[in-house]
């Protein structure tokens, strides 16, 4: 037999592959592959095997091969011998197996379903392919980050500013600017490196076995040894491990709720066939890496396993989306350039100046460079880093952990918060809401059917409810334990939970009933009876199913425990509370008995109506207050959800999506028809978004960021794993997420409760506004310093302040106080504001009219004091003492002036005491007057001993500015003024 086979045409290593695969098998005497032609030479024992052989290679070699082959002769040919032909094609495109036959998989993946592969089998398939595994979620090393820490403008410029230091001997000054610099890449590294532990704790291993055949032998195996042919066993509670056409199912149910987004288990048929463009959760026949048996059982052919599952397709997407910059990082990288051009012209221009009034090069190079380090505050990047540090350990406290410092502030800058529902709004437990029982619908909660079941009801005192918990206890499939915990299906479980919350023992009900007989749904049977042996020689049929097909079997109603015949009237009141109910989005079932009666025949006829009950699964408790708690903040909530449009539009009016204005719905099917640009505008005014699909998630996300808004995702699943990482802040359930939604996400809740988003936001608010405050601070106080160096030279009054005392300056006045305001305490109204456009600077033009006015203040009280110096004792080292007293001065009390926006003094508001505050000007002053009263810091610093009229003056030339400052800032109404 020769093969015409494309893939092998100059391709050695395959060639060397498919030739030591296929020598060991035994139906082949000789194998021979030509690089230069693609062709495949197969001498055969036996050409019987020849099908089976053709579908092996197709397999190996990515090749569709159309089988024109004859055998030569009854006994085979010999390689001199014309041998006869197959030729192959190339495989074009993914095979949608939810598309083939049972039969068609089968042959195709050339394996047989009773005894699976066998060893020669599952090694080949196993280098062809390669392990079962993902590829990890792409985390930071400690290297990147540490080299994030010095990846800024305003690093960059002290750096260099550090660097012309050391070339005109200025050592001390280099030294104590590499400091700083360090300092703050400590901090930020210690902070986010435990943020990543905490993280990485949280996370744990998925089941690692699969129960597979293999050479006709039940095997459990590691998942990552799964090839593709593999004959998958699946039974309750079973880790899919790769995804697999079935072949046989046995009321098979899934969750597949991490991977689609859907709620409800779904029920699996082998025997279904589908287009090749079916959605994804709507594909009965497959199943998924990643899902969870929940009921039943069934065998599947492993198709596709690691990075070609839809799992490894998931992660793919992941690893693709790029996070984008958060808000804060935008503006400080924005402030850092505005401050390296400042930096720039500010040298350049004192340089020039100073040469042309007569200075050294050299003292104009140190002067220079002095003022640049002005121009930069070092205090900025420690003290927003430090900030956003103390924000991560106050998160802590609150069971949120934060794996980058940048995260708290984006908390707080949210416009938009995306929300996946199952298992983040909801608790993914399936629950019995509500019944309809006597005519009356009924909270499940307000009868005692939820709750702690050691705190159950006493007794019921409704009979027609008493039975239909009986009922639905018997007709079930679900185990009870000896400590009353239930497995089972989601829905058997939660109707069991509730009959166990009312009191009911279920164990002695099922042991004085036992079953004789279960018939279960089926497709062409929407329901499932039981039949029960009462002890008197009678039979018990219990029942339960589709509403209408279940009453459609009824011949009477139990109502207030009298059994009546049916009628007309009592059948419209239940397809009416039918209707209601699923309109909550329940999933609504009938139940329904026959009792007294000697047959022995689970036959549902003749039955008794008993009543609906409705279950779901149910909100988090506290939600809707949560979303009211957003709204008032500002903050728009949008539902993402793999459930049909019907059950999303009813748990977002639920949850009160659309904050009182008509809930607006889109079903993902318009996704992906629509214009990008078109996505955008739309995705303004969407509040729910229903049955997407993980790409869809990724780009709602996008569309609602090109839309220009700074959007949060909460999610828990493996489907929610794109949209976390593109998102500008990721938030993922620690208790019951996924791994691969915890490792891309940028914040964790540890104890799964979204309520804490609510302080996370206040608190990222609070951290932006404060470092405002600080950047306002910092600016202003060294524009000061700017002046006061560029009217001395420019007036030709000389260097007012030395290389060193500006940089004392710097080093005093704004790391601890700078640090100080960033602790102040919120506003009380915080939460009240709209949220701040993403696109304003975080110094806006009033802020800098501000600083202007506030730094020529504080430059005119010290320069007042350099002049009275000057006049008073002539130019040199005391008249620069006044003036570097009286700025440091002026400038450590500049901060109280910083602490809010409005006018204080004048207006006699209250204002929180910040202790911080006041510890780090108290100690900045000691230090400085330990700079007048001790040698050794005067001889650093270049200054002389004050005399009490010139402690005066200093006083003067700082409490004035301070005044000044104070009073003329405006009087603001809070509730105007944006975050």
């Amino acid at each position: 037999m020769r093969l015409d086979v494309p893939t092998l045409y100059r391709n050695p290593r395959l060639i060397a592959s498919i030739e030591t695969a296929l020598a060991g098998r035994r139906e082949i005497e000789h194998v021979e592959a030509k690089t230069r032609t693609g062709s495949l030479l197969l001498v055969l024992h036996d050409w019987m095997n020849a099908d089976q052989l053709l579908a092996f290679v197709a397999a190996h070699t990515g090749c569709v091969l159309e089988d024109n082959a004859t055998p030569a002769n009854d006994t085979g040919f010999a390689a001199a011998e014309t041998p006869a032909v197959a030729t192959a094609a190339p495989a074009s495109a993914p095979v949608e197996w939810h598309a083939l036959e049972r039969e068609a998989v089968i042959e195709r993946l050339v394996v047989s379903p009773d005894a699976g592969l066998d060893g020669d089998d599952v090694r080949w398939r196993l280098r062809q392919w390669g392990a079962n595994s993902l590829e990890d979620a792409k985390t930071r090393s400690a290297l990147e980050v540490i080299v994030e820490q010095f990846a800024s403008l305003p690093v960059g410029l002290l750096g260099i500013s550090a660097a012309i230091s050391v070339a005109t001997g200025g050592l001390v000054d280099a030294a104590v600017i590499v400091g700083v610099v360090l300092i703050n890449a400590a901090i930020g590294y210690a902070t986010e490196r435990q943020a990543e532990k905490t993280i990485a704790a949280l996370s744990r291993s998925g089941p690692r076995h699969a129960l597979v055949m293999r050479d006709g032998e039940r095997l459990r195996i590691g998942v990552e040894g799964i090839v593709p042919g593999d004959i998958l066993l699946l039974n309750p509670g079973s880790y899919v491990a790769a995804d697999a056409r079935l072949i046989a199912t046995r009321r098979l149910t899934l969750d597949e709720s991490a991977l689609t987004g859907e709620s409800m288990p779904v029920t699996k048929m082998h025997t279904e066939v589908h287009a090749g463009d079916t959605p994804l959760g709507d594909r009965l026949n497959m199943v998924h890496m990643g899902t969870t048996v929940t009921g039943g059982d069934g065998v599947g052919i492993v198709v596709n396993t690691g990075r070609q599952t839809e799992l490894g397709k998931i992660q793919s997407l992941v690893n693709a989306a790029v996070a984008p910059d958060t808000p804060l990082e935008r503006q400080l990288d924005g402030l850092g350039t505005q401050l390296g051009l400042l930096s720039a012209g500010i040298c350049a221009g004192v340089f020039g100046v100073g040469l042309l009034r007569g200075y050294s090069v050299i003292e104009m190079l140190k002067s220079s460079v002095s003022l640049a380090v002005a121009a930069v505050p070092e205090g900025l990047p420690a003290v927003a880093t430090s900030t956003l540090a103390l924000g991560i350990r106050e998160m802590q406290r609150h069971k949120v952990a934060v794996r980058q410092l940048n995260a708290v502030e984006t908390l707080g800058s949210v416009q938009t918060v995306c929300l996946d529902k199952t298992g983040t709004l909801t608790r993914n437990h399936m629950s019995l809401v509500s019944v309809f029982v006597d005519g009356e619908i009924l909270a499940a909660e307000d009868e005692g059917l939820s709750g702690d079941r050691q705190q159950a009801a006493v007794a019921i005192d409704r009979p027609t409810l008493q039975h239909l918990l009986q009922v639905v206890s018997l007709c079930s499939e679900a185990d009870v334990a000896t400590d009353d915990v239930v497995t089972g299906s989601p829905t058997e479980q939660a109707l069991v939970e509730a009959a166990l919350a009312a009191g009911l023992d279920v164990r002695a009900l099922r042991q004085a009933y036992p079953r004789l007989e279960l018939r279960p749904r089926a497709e062409d049977r929407p329901l499932m009876s039981t039949l029960h042996e009462t002890g008197d020689g009678r039979h018990l049929v219990a029942v339960k199913g589709s509403p209408t097909e279940v009453l459609a079997r009824c011949s009477h109603v139990l109502l207030a425990g009298r059994r009546l015949a049916i009628d007309d009237d009592v059948r419209d009141a239940v397809l009416m509370a039918n209707q209601r109910m699923a309109a909550d989005a329940l999933r609504v079932l009938g139940v329904a008995m026959r009792d007294g009666d000697g047959e022995r025949d689970a036959d549902a006829h003749g039955l008794t109506w008993l009543g609906l009950v409705g279950l779901a699964d149910p909100l988090r408790s506290k939600m809707p207050e949560l979303m009211a708690a957003f709204h008032a903040a500002g903050i728009e909530t949008v539902m993402i959800t793999g459930d049909q449009s019907a059950t999303a539009l009813a748990i977002g009016r639920q949850l009160g999506l659309s904050n009182g204005r008509p809930l607006q719905i889109l079903d993902s099917q318009a996704l992906d028809k629509l214009d990008p640009e078109l996505m955008a505008g739309l995705s303004r005014n969407v509040h729910v978004f229903a049955r997407v699909s993980p790409a869809h998630k990724l780009k709602i996300v996008q569309a609602l960021q090109k839309s220009g808004h700074v959007v949060a995702m909460t999610g828990d699943g493996i489907n929610d794993g794109p949209a976390l990482k593109a998102a500008d802040i990721g938030i993922a359930l620690g208790a019951g997420g996924t791994d691969v939604a915890r490792q891309v996400s940028d914040v964790v809740l540890e104890d799964d409760n979204l309520e804490t988003l609510i302080t996370a936001v206040r608190h990222g608010r609070s951290i932006y506004a404060n470092i405002r405050k600080t950047i306002h601070f910092l600016l202003a106080t060294n524009f000061s310093e700017i002046e006061v160096m560029f009217a001395g030279v420019s007036l030709g009054l000389g260097q007012p302040l030395t290389p060193m005392q500006l940089l004392w300056i710097n080093l005093l006045s704004d790391i601890f106080p700078g640090l100080a305001l960033s602790m102040e305490t919120p506003e009380p109204d915080l939460m009240q504001h709209r949220p701040r456009d993403p696109k304003e600077p975080v110094v806006r033009h009033r802020d800098l009219g501000r600083m202007a006015l506030e730094s020529g203040v504080i430059t005119a009280g010290a320069m007042a004091a350099f002049a009275f110096g000057r006049w008073r004792y002539g130019p040199g080292a005391h008249a620069g003492a006044l003036a570097f007293n009286t700025l440091t001065t002026g400038q450590l009390l500049h901060a109280y002036v910083c602490r809010s926006n409005d006018r204080r003094l004048a207006t006699g508001k209250a204002h929180p005491r910040n202790r911080y505050l006041d510890a780090a000007v108290g100690g900045s002053l000691v230090l400085q007057a330990a700079s007048i009263a001790l040698p050794p810091l005067r001889r650093l610093l270049g200054t002389t001993p004050l005399s009490l009229l010139d402690l005066g003056v200093v006083a003067a030339g700082s409490v004035v500015p301070y005044l000044i400052n104070e009073m003329a800032k405006p009087t603001v109404d809070n509730n105007k003024e944006l975050v």
